[in-house]
């Protein structure tokens, strides 16, 4: 098993090393725990997902989850409210938590993650610059969300918010005990 120190990488389309022995340590923890958890992704299309069912095993903890691109989906399938997102937008904080929330509910997991974000190369505002991403966790009892603006082309922030989620998720199990 690699090491739990994280670093977002800035550069390419791969996740790195330490993503990759990270995942399989969030892996670890759910396992040890006995944990479940799902994923609701936008900006990151999976990603998430991606690097925790590339560990064998992933079954006893990744329940799965679901894409979210569009506010219907949003709205339709995890049960955000349209008023959130026509106050605060589809890429806030507040539409994070309700998506961790709100996949987690649905699923029926212990944990539930959520991102969203503008990864670019278009669609960001002088408010809601490219490279913003919010990122939830929601448990039992909590939910803790981060926002992030990550520099790079589009690939470099599906990477770093992924990398991101991943260590979220690391730092959660961790303050559980």
């Amino acid at each position: 098993m690699g090491g739990t120190n994280m670093h977002i990488k800035r550069g390419g389309h791969k996740l790195h090393r330490e993503e990759e022995s990270l995942n399989e340590t969030v892996g670890v923890m759910l396992v040890d725990r006995g944990m479940t958890v799902s994923l609701a992704e936008s900006c990151t299309g999976g990603q998430v997902m991606k690097y925790l069912s590339d560990v064998p095993g992933s079954s006893r903890y990744l329940a799965g989850g679901i894409v979210s691109y569009s506010n219907d989906l949003k709205i339709n399938l995890l049960g955000i409210p349209r008023a959130i997102i026509d106050q605060y937008g589809a890429v806030s904080e507040q539409t994070a938590r309700l998506m961790a929330e709100g996949i987690k509910n649905i699923t029926g997991t212990y944990l539930g993650v959520g991102i969203t974000g503008i990864a670019g190369p278009g669609g960001g505002t002088e408010e809601k610059p490219t490279g913003l991403v919010y990122i939830a966790v929601a448990g039992e009892t909590k939910t803790n969300c981060q926002r992030y603006i990550f520099p790079g082309q589009r690939g470099e922030v599906r990477s770093s918010a992924t990398s991101a989620a991943l260590d979220m998720l690391r730092q959660y199990l961790l303050d559980m005990g």
